[in-house]
């Protein structure tokens, strides 16, 4: 195998393979690139889900959709349209087949199993070893997600999440509408919902899901749905057909997007997972396109951003008043969609919000927690740079 390419990507889970794609569909089909992945990938591992409008670049292998959401307060239960959106969902297993599909017939493209062991810049590129053979690259995208050092200065909380593929003996799903959020369960000291995502009247996906600081033990989940299957959704007879396992790190900590001048971490890795929801999957397809776009336009990667994103910091914001516990999780999300267009709330998880509608929207929450947040964020923000300055600064004689 030829160890020249202009661009290598380490990782081909859904950040490596849409960007991958994505350069095809900009018509970058002319450099040579080397996708790297530690094994192949054939099971369907894991399920993404989303919100948008019209069609996006993997419609063809949404699974289902809805435009129709069930809502589920701990006092409150309403049934939400959200059109023109709607609320789709992919399976890695099908993902997975497309992508290797379309990849395997890009005569641009190499595949490589492997483990990458070290991406160190050599001049005007990179040397990525795998398995002590060195492969080189004008430019690295690097999706391999290593956990960070946590700092005091931030919130370091995680998405964790076990979900049943479930089959009843009689119809008890409404396929027209899915389950968003259901809090009418045991809180306990974190945030845990619900979701159910109907494939019809007798099959769903029922994902029994945290927020917190750690995981908890697997017999947790188990019994989580089991109860939640039984005196929710009125199932006492089912079959497990698939089960599926994920955690997602929610942090405010920033991320390093350009490790080296020659390198950029994409995915979670490059900080696409929203601190204060976990959804990765369309904020991954958006830095998809801008890399591709930079590329093709201006032949480096690494597009502008904003020097301030105020919905970044509002993330932490939201962390910070989950993690004092200045708000409880459940009580927030049901006052932010009782008390909001549903389009408004989803532009505002998109971050496509005004600072108009940014505002109205937060005059809906719990404003005395939320300034008492912000004050606490300024001032740990403040005491983070601060430390980071004096680590930085030379020693004097």
């Amino acid at each position: 195998m030829q160890s020249q390419f202009d661009y290598i990507i380490t990782g081909a889970g859904a950040a490596g393979r849409s960007l991958v794609y994505h350069l095809g569909q900009a018509g970058l089909n002319h450099q040579r690139i080397l996708l790297i992945d530690e094994a192949p990938k054939r099971q369907n591992d894991r399920t993404w889900c989303f919100w948008e409008v019209g069609s996006g670049p993997f419609e063809a292998v949404v699974a289902r959709s809805w435009d129709q959401l069930w809502f589920h307060g701990a006092e409150h239960s309403r049934r939400i349209a959200i059109e023109p959106y709607r609320y789709k969902m992919i399976e890695g297993g099908d993902f997975y087949r497309f992508t290797e599909e379309w990849i395997a017939a890009q005569p641009n493209i190499t595949r490589h199993y492997g483990r990458v062991e070290r991406i160190e810049e050599r001049g005007e590129g990179v040397a990525v070893l795998v398995d002590n053979e060195e492969y080189y690259g004008r430019w690295v995208f690097n999706s391999i997600y290593k956990p960070q050092q946590r700092h005091p200065s931030y919130v370091h909380w995680l998405q964790h999440f076990k979900g049943w593929v479930i089959k009843s003996r009689e119809p008890r799903f409404d396929p027209e509408a899915a389950t968003f959020m259901d809090f009418r369960i045991a809180q306990g000291n974190d945030v845990r919902f619900v979701y159910v995502l109907p494939y019809g009247a007798h099959t769903a996906l029922v994902e029994y899901t945290f927020f917190s600081p750690a995981l908890v033990a697997h017999e947790i989940y188990d019994a989580g749905l089991r109860s939640y299957i039984t005196s929710h959704l009125g199932i006492d007879s089912y079959s497990i057909e698939h089960v599926e396992f994920g955690v997602i790190p929610m942090t405010d900590m920033p991320f390093v997007r350009q490790p080296s001048p020659h390198v950029m971490n994409i995915g979670t890795a490059g900080g696409m997972t929203k601190a204060s929801t976990g959804y990765t999957f369309q904020r991954i397809q958006q830095q998809s396109a801008r890399i591709a776009t930079s590329l093709r336009t201006t032949g480096q990667p690494f597009y502008r951003k904003p020097l301030m994103n105020r919905h970044s910091l509002m993330d932490g914001v939201l962390l910070n008043v989950l993690d004092t516990g200045r708000e409880r999780g459940h009580i927030f999300f049901d006052k932010l969609f009782r008390r909001n267009p549903p389009q408004r709330v989803l532009r505002f998880l998109d971050e496509e919000t005004s600072l108009v509608e940014d505002i109205a929207l937060m005059m809906t929450a719990n404003t005395p927690a939320f300034v008492a947040a912000s004050l606490d964020l300024g001032t740990r923000r403040t005491w983070a740079a601060l430390t980071a300055t004096n680590a930085a600064a030379p020693e004097r004689e």
